[in-house]
């Protein structure tokens, strides 16, 4: 039977498969006739060609795959539609019609996300958008050495001004849209948010775990959070696991870094040789044979490395990931560095059919941070004479102390014998847990908590200039800061015919627990061989030797109910607005609460009939918006009350025949203080020409704020305690545009390159400082002090003007004895020390103009980026010039070569005035990178790029000082004042790789 069954089967078989091959063969020759031959290369975004990328025919079996080089063939007929498919990417479909050759790029998933943007609470489709919002993704981000992600987007936003020094430990100052504050820090930077957290340390990431940062700049985008948005919100987002992927990634650099500029000081021979020639000497002691550079000696080639390890993966229902940054950064400034470790791991589950999801993120950074004293440092480093040696004969470090002048101190001694030392660590875990509970509802809560460890240690040793006679002094100032923050929201998102809805309400709870330590100086030891680190060894005679850190404990509470709703109807009419509720424990008890709302609407025009009309514009959208955001940034948890402390000039008394501390009130109460309230009308135009080959934004605004907090109002002692108060009076104005632009202006299969410019112009002004019982006609601000100048300002705040407008003498020129003269108030000139009445307002320090222009250019496996900068219009004020300009003081200090110009009898030759406000634009080639993509044929090996980065390779400026990038924050922007960080040049060699 078995055989039987053998006989007959397996002849069957063989008659089927005859007959489906006669069938196959003649449907294929029937294709054949009616196809023709298709080629055609496949790239990835970056213009790599893509290997394995299958080709299929939409609704057939029939198909192929690229090979080595991107390129395939495959037989298709004029109705088939091409469909092209590779892991990680997005599938693309293109229809064949009469093409013979068909090249595409496929765009991967996270591309994908260039359409996406994180709006707080939630996302939007950037088509979608009613706000003014810029999004930056980790390709588009600086490179080179970089201690601050603030550096990441230097030139990459319009309206977004970021400066920085050389210092390592120094954070960039960030300016979003012009100041709108009177006070200083914390009030006049961005809010950050980090992977949803509110108020999260930007320390904490390194530039490595970033995937994207978007930047909500008008207050119809940023009311959202509520009495913290004033100054515009940055949200940063961190690289996750995609799925089914997994990855392991390298990232490193080695970089040098040198002064780009130094101050042209006289020589030794050059100083003896002026005072000669106007008939004056150097005091014996002063003069020792040496020939010193100083700036030599105390700055250095900056050596820094940097590395960063990450690996994850993703499958159906989890994603995990960790990775670990190390960088260290030596100044160029001897005895500064910054080394700091970043470890950062996150693991998200899913569960019950995807309706559940927990996450949980832990981040912690810790860094070790070493100064000098640079206040006294630098200027001491170009006044110091360079006739001595640094040195005695015995090894000491040589000082005259007797010496009157500026250059009192020796600087290597500065540098040498006084130690500052930092350690940070910070910790942010963050869990959240996120319900599907209907389709389109979902609730997501999460809980984070941060803690800031500080641990400050100064130590001036026995031969330290700054702390003389008292046998070495050493402080150390222990603070932990804590932040919790529990939010609960509900997202519900709703399709109907043409319909969209989105809807959102949520409550959060935030408490900050600061100044929780101690800190404490005292002095006299035995010998310096501890430095810091064991004050039980110190032996102060007194009880005045021993202060203790005056930093109280503090906790704030912030409690917010907030809600949004987006209606997009037929893909053209968007609409979004906004309402929170936020109440702080900082404010007074009449204003502990406060309403943020915003509204705001868009026109996506693109979509009207009429413009099927005109094909080169593909993307056209209206936006107008208008919302009002706070500011209570930078605030304490007493702010608003009556503190009692201790009075300065009377510490002390005698109690009960026991010394006590003196305490009395020491801040007025005010129960009407609140936050302040920054009000912003935005509209908008976002375009795509040439099927977006070209697009670009842009906005206008007007930016007023109100309720300005000032702590100087001067009130009535019969009223009060105190002659001065806390209070909101004031208004600052703030109106600009800003154009943005993204081109590709070359594309082929082997070279690309695309274009991204952006300006911007803002306009600033203190509207009023007073109301009808606090009255104020200016603040004076700036006071620099000087030989003979101490009383005076060099800036003002008054209504009318921007914040930064110089008040200085106005320079006359030089007299026929060569010297200076100036015009008083009266209008004669006067070749006198002028009165401090005699001041005219001089310009400011707002920059007119801000721009960027970066270009990316790609060659097969090259790459090539560069980026411009810079400002225009706005004024510096050198007063590191005017105090260096003093020549009669020459066989005091050192002088540099532009006083060789002066007359030794000009007295008057470094008083501040307008001869040293000095034009601060400037063009900066700010980095160049050159890099080269190696795609191993392994699948072990994705990608290694191997590059080179040049940062600050040179600045093109009228300005005559070090650098003209000075920090444009705070209440004295735009002053370089003796203590300014020399600017770097970096040049950097970095690889990548992924497994």
């Amino acid at each position: 039977m078995k055989q039987n069954y053998k006989k007959t089967y397996l002849p069957l078989i063989s008659k089927w498969q005859y007959l489906v091959a006669i069938l196959l063969f003649f449907s294929l020759n029937t294709y054949a006739q009616g196809s023709k031959t298709i080629t055609g290369k496949v790239i990835d975004e970056t213009s790599q060609p893509l290997p394995g990328v299958t080709v299929k025919i939409k609704g057939s079996n029939l198909g192929t795959s690229t090979d080595a080089n991107g390129v395939y063939t495959i037989q298709a007929k004029p109705s088939d539609i091409l469909a092209f498919s590779l892991l990680g990417s997005i599938t693309k479909e293109i229809p064949v019609n009469d093409q013979a050759k068909i090249n595409i790029t496929l765009v991967s998933d996270n591309q994908n996300l260039k359409d996406v943007v994180v709006i707080g609470y939630g996302t939007a489709n950037k088509k979608d958008l009613t706000g003014a919002v810029t999004s930056v993704k980790s390709e588009e981000f600086n490179q080179g050495v970089l201690v601050n992600p603030a550096q990441l987007l230097q030139g990459k936003v319009a309206g977004l001004n970021v400066t920085k020094s050389g210092d390592p430990n120094a954070k960039p100052s960030t300016i979003l849209r012009g100041p709108s504050t009177l006070r200083e820090g914390a009030a006049q930077e961005p809010f950050y948010v980090i992977d949803g957290v509110p108020g999260a340390s930007i320390d904490l990431l390194a530039p490595a775990d970033i995937e994207n940062i978007d930047i909500l700049k008008d207050a119809s985008s940023t009311a959202i959070y509520g009495s913290r948005a004033a100054n515009g919100v940055i949200i940063v987002t961190t690289k996750r696991s995609k799925s089914g992927q997994s990855r392991l990634n390298y990232s490193g650099y080695a970089a040098v870094e040198k002064v780009s500029k130094k101050y042209d000081m006289l020589s030794a021979p050059e100083l003896r040789q002026y005072l000669a020639d106007n008939k004056q000497t150097l005091n014996a002691v002063d003069d020792d044979g040496s020939d010193t550079n100083w700036q030599s000696l105390l700055e250095r080639t900056g050596y820094s490395q940097n590395h960063n390890l990450s690996y994850g993966g993703a499958g159906q229902t989890s994603d995990y990931g960790a990775s670990v940054n190390y960088l260290d950064n030596k100044g160029i400034l001897k005895n500064t560095s910054l080394k700091r470790t970043i470890v950062r791991a996150f693991l998200n589950e899913k569960f019950f059919n995807d309706r559940l999801k927990l996450g949980l993120t832990i981040t912690n950074s810790n860094s070790k941070s070493s100064d000098v004293y640079q206040s006294q440092a630098l200027p001491n480093m170009l006044f110091y004479l360079p006739t001595v040696n640094p040195f005695n004969t015995d090894g000491s470090y040589k000082e005259n102390y007797n010496r009157t002048g500026s250059g009192t101190r020796n600087p290597l001694s500065i540098v040498d014998n006084n130690v500052i030392d930092n350690l940070n660590n910070k910790t942010l875990i963050n869990g959240m847990a996120q319900v599907n509970i209907i389709d389109g509802l979902r609730f997501t809560a999460s809980v984070s908590s941060q803690r800031d460890q500080n641990n400050y240690s100064t130590y001036l040793n026995s031969q330290s200039g700054l702390a003389r006679g008292v046998n070495g002094q050493a402080q150390k100032i222990d603070v932990l800061n804590k932040s919790q923050v529990l939010e609960g929201y509900f997202n519900y998102d709703k399709t109907f015919g043409k319909h969209s809805l989105k809807l959102l309400g949520g409550y959060s709870w935030q408490e900050d627990r600061t100044n929780d330590g101690f800190g404490v100086t005292t002095q006299n030891f035995s010998n310096d061989n501890l430095g810091y680190n064991n004050l039980f060894l110190s032996n102060p005679s007194l009880l005045s030797q021993i202060a203790f850190n005056n930093a109280p404990i503090s906790t704030l509470r912030l409690i917010s109910y907030y809600g949004r709703v987006q209606y997009n109807y037929s893909e053209k009419y968007l609409f979004q607005a906004s309402l929170r509720d936020d109440g702080s424990s900082a404010f007074g008890k009449n204003n502990r609460w406060g309403l943020f709302p915003a509204v705001s609407a868009g026109w996506r025009i693109i979509g009207e009939d009429f413009m099927q009309s005109v094909p080169v514009i593909s993307d056209l959208k209206l936006r107008a918006g208008y919302g009002v955001s706070g500011n209570s940034l930078g605030f304490d948890a007493f702010s608003s009350l009556l503190i009692y402390g201790t009075l300065s000039g009377s510490n002390k008394f005698l109690n009960n025949g026991s010394i006590s501390n003196a305490i009395g009130p020491v801040r007025n109460e005010n129960p009407d203080l609140k936050w302040e309230s920054t009000a912003t009308t935005n509209i908008g135009l976002d375009f795509g020409l040439f099927r977006n080959r070209i697009t670009g934004s842009l906005d206008f605004y007007v930016k007023q704020t109100s309720d300005l907090i000032y702590d100087r109002y001067e009130v009535s002692t019969t009223q009060f305690f105190l002659p001065t108060i806390t209070a909101n009076v004031g208004k600052i104005k703030n109106t600009g545009v800003e154009f943005s632009l993204n081109a590709t202006v070359f594309q082929t299969d082997s070279f690309r390159w695309t274009t991204s410019p952006n300006i911007a112009h803002n306009k600033n002004v203190v509207e009023t400082l007073s109301d009808d019982f606090y009255k104020i006609a200016a603040i004076q601000t700036a006071q620099l002090g000087g030989k003979g100048q101490s009383g005076n300002f060099s800036q003002l705040v008054q209504p009318g003007y921007a914040l930064g407008t110089f008040n200085l003498w106005n320079y006359a020129g030089k007299n026929a004895a060569g010297v200076s003269t100036y015009i008083n108030a009266a209008g004669q000139t006067i070749a006198t020390q002028p009165l401090t009445t005699d001041a005219k307002i001089a310009g400011n320090a707002q920059p007119k103009l801000i721009y960027g222009w970066g270009n990316s250019f790609s060659y097969k496996n090259w790459d090539f980026n560069f980026l411009v900068r810079g400002v225009l219009g706005n004024k510096i004020l050198n007063a590191t010039k005017a105090s260096l300009n003093n020549p009669a003081d020459a066989k005091l200090q050192n002088i540099p070569t532009f006083t060789l110009g002066e007359s030794f009898n000009d007295i008057n030759a470094y008083l501040i005035s307008d001869r040293f406000l000095e034009s601060g634009s400037y063009l900066r080639l700010d980095n160049a990178t050159l890099g080269y993509t190696l795609k191993p044929k392994t699948p072990a090996i994705k990608a290694i790029r191997l590059y080179v980065t040049a940062n600050n390779l040179f600045v093109i400026t009228k300005y005559s000082g070090l650098d003209p990038e000075i920090n444009i924050g705070g209440l004295t922007p735009g002053i370089d004042n003796n203590n300014y960080y020399p600017k770097t040049r970096t040049f950097s060699f970095g690889a990548s790789a992924s497994f």
